[in-house]
């Protein structure tokens, strides 16, 4: 079992990045406690060392995804300012939510794809309009369908439709993968100030 969770700071000050960067410590010696392993898979590093302004962090072995979950939300380091001596403000905010890293690719193969002869209207003689050689494909697995009436023979037409579905299949593809990208970068900005899940102290 794997987990991905991204913490990220927000567009807090330069005590976020760093109350991140100690949250994140806490955290990977909670999964050890626990007996999961961690591994820091993409840092954004802050301006000061030891600072982050975002962590994608991947949480291995049994019970990853109620760990993951213990740690979703708000998560607030509660410690005066390293940085601003006059600062009365003790509370930082880190944001942290689970995403989706990989898309899988989605498999084609001619076997997945039914076939149907049928017949379409329109100019193209009697030929087209007696005998069937359009054709109806239907991607199994992802339910994608496309009718092609383009030439007079069946092969062909049969031919082109395998490959127009193959094109949307991979398209869908790539936008499921966009759509996971512009996910994470939203976690950014869906930091709440307040009301966290979690208040951990030096």
């Amino acid at each position: 079992m794997s987990v991905h969770l991204l913490l990220s700071a927000g567009r807090g000050p330069r005590e976020c990045a760093w109350a991140l960067g100690r949250l994140l410590r806490r955290l990977e010696a909670d999964a050890t406690r626990q007996g999961l392993a961690t591994r820091r898979v993409q840092t954004v590093s802050g301006d000061r060392r030891d600072t982050y302004r975002s962590v994608l962090v991947q949480i291995c072995g049994a019970g990853a995804e109620p760990f993951a979950a213990s740690w979703t939300g708000t998560l607030c380091w509660q410690a005066a300012s390293p940085y601003r001596a006059s600062a009365g403000r003790k509370n930082w905010y880190v944001i942290a939510h689970p995403c989706q890293l990989d898309i899988p690719a989605t498999s084609f193969t001619e076997a997945d794809v039914e076939i149907m002869a049928c017949r379409t209207g329109g100019p193209g003689g009697q030929h087209r309009n007696k005998v069937s050689t359009a054709v109806r494909a239907t991607h199994r697995p992802s339910g994608l369908v496309v009718v092609v009436d383009t030439e007079r023979r069946f092969s062909l037409n049969r031919r082109t439709a395998i490959e127009l579905l193959r094109q949307r299949v991979e398209r869908g593809d790539e936008a499921a993968r966009q759509a996971a990208t512009t996910a994470r970068w939203r976690i950014h900005d869906d930091l709440v100030r307040g009301n966290p899940i979690r208040v951990e102290r030096p």
